[in-house]
């Protein structure tokens, strides 16, 4: 009898141990595979790339065994959707944040990745999200933006006989006042140019104006903090006297009078529309990322030739903008939820390093997602072959110039880049004034940052 209580006793506790060991098999990020092997969860926020990592995925465990699960934030939603998913048995290990001002906001779930692969192989450390000496975003692409143009088209300007400038290429043009002249007198002889305007169309449809209230914008607040030595991890970044906004109207100006569109109708443009002027050669220029290429590329009846697509840095009128270059910078940090075990956190430095240093990784990374990525794991040759992203390369290495960073990731929220977008199509139209634009973007700035 007493052997059989034991026995059954034994039985008991083995059930119990059996039972709880299967309720306790998930963790607090992903859960496990039933092998026991740690399952990778990452939120991916760009969905035009959604297709591509899901094809990423099965690579990554046709090679290495690990299972990767890749969930994508709809368009304009990630903050919401990772702040949803945060907490739950769904959070992401892997996730991204745009820079100081997301790190401040996900500060609680960012582990450190001092100690990491991937950081080990950044070529410029100064790019990581960093607070008390520890990492907690690493950059994985870089991009750079700034005015595309059309060789061809420029080319054929100055060899007019009867242009009114004295510039012979655009080699000359590094001032906002070159690039004004230029533009205005090609402006005039568009017909002859085969041209509907200099510049495509600006576009200020709602959710469409983020190359001006963020990009365009990015250069004034640049050199108003540069000239005030600003912080950017400290609360001075809160206020701004938007000190260069004369700057900032000359090339607004400059843009939405030499158009392909009356400045009345830009409400209802949007930057698909824009890509296909350039595309269609219907215009000389446009501003615009890297990423644009794409775009171009896709635009049925395309007749812009990759070797004539080129860069010129943004000008406005700035002291010192003769050694200006490209905005060049990012907003796409991989981050780690500090929340997660051990084993997920590995699980998810592992694979940020197998993507930027595996041949199989860094084939995606180049030929399909198309990054510039800021790791001394690809070689010269290993870079997108697309024309655009070959241009900031080359601003990148050139050293006579200085590359504008990216500010923009300190901006306020969405509600003060859409108020301000929204005021930069008023004072198109011609129903408010500069200075009303002026006073908003610091009122704005100010009353979303308290």
């Amino acid at each position: 009898m007493k052997r059989i209580i034991s026995l059954f006793t034994a039985l008991c506790l083995i059930t119990v141990c059996f039972t709880a060991c299967s309720n306790n098999s998930g963790n607090s990020a992903t859960g496990d595979n039933s092998d026991g092997q740690v399952t990778v969860r990452f939120l991916n926020f760009k969905p035009e790339v959604a297709q591509i990592y899901d094809k990423i995925a099965a690579a990554y465990e046709k090679e290495t065994g690990v299972k990767l699960i890749v969930e994508t934030a709809a368009s304009g939603n990630y903050e919401q959707t990772l702040a949803a998913k945060m907490g739950t048995k769904e959070a992401p290990v892997l996730f991204q944040i745009n820079g100081p001002k997301g790190y401040a906001n996900w500060k609680d779930y960012c582990a450190d990745l001092s100690g990491t692969k991937l950081y080990e192989h950044l070529t410029d450390k100064s790019l990581a999200v960093t607070n008390n000496g520890k990492v907690y975003g690493i950059p994985y692409v870089v991009e750079g933006y700034g005015i595309i143009y059309n060789s061809a088209v420029t080319d054929k300007y100055f060899a007019l006989p009867e242009k009114a400038t004295e510039y012979k290429s655009m080699d000359e043009i590094k001032s906002f006042a070159a690039l004004k002249a230029v533009v205005e007198d090609m402006q005039k002889n568009a017909e002859k140019l085969g041209i509907e305007g200099v510049f495509a169309v600006t576009s200020l449809k709602t959710g469409e104006d983020w190359r001006w209230q963020t990009h365009l914008a990015n250069i004034p607040v640049y050199y108003e903090f540069k000239d005030n030595n600003i912080d950017l991890t400290s609360d001075e970044t809160k206020t701004v006297a938007f000190k260069y906004a004369e700057n900032f109207k000359s090339i607004f100006d400059l843009y939405i009078n030499n158009s392909t569109t009356d400045k009345k109708t830009l409400g209802s443009k949007i930057v698909d529309e824009s890509m296909a002027e350039f595309a269609l050669e219907k215009c000389a220029m446009v501003q615009n990322g890297n990423w644009a290429w794409a775009q171009i590329k896709a635009v049925s009846g395309n007749k812009v030739k990759a070797e004539n697509i080129k860069y010129l840095p943004i000008y406005m009128g700035i002291d010192g903008e003769e050694k200006q270059g490209l905005c060049i910078g990012t907003e796409n940090f991989f981050a780690i939820n500090s929340k997660a075990s051990q084993e997920e956190q590995q699980a998810a430095a592992d694979f940020m390093y197998w993507l930027f240093s595996s041949e199989t990784g860094k084939d995606y990374v180049i030929n399909q997602l198309e990054m510039i990525a800021p790791f001394d794991t690809f070689s010269e040759d290993e870079r997108p072959e697309d024309p655009l992203a070959l241009e900031v390369v080359k601003w990148m290495n050139n050293g006579d110039v200085t590359n504008i960073p990216w500010y923009f990731t300190v901006f306020p929220g969405q509600t003060f880049k859409s108020d301000f977008g929204a005021a930069l199509l008023q004072y198109a139209q011609g129903t408010k004034s500069w200075d009303e634009v002026k006073k908003l973007f610091v009122e704005r700035w100010k009353s979303e940052n308290s």
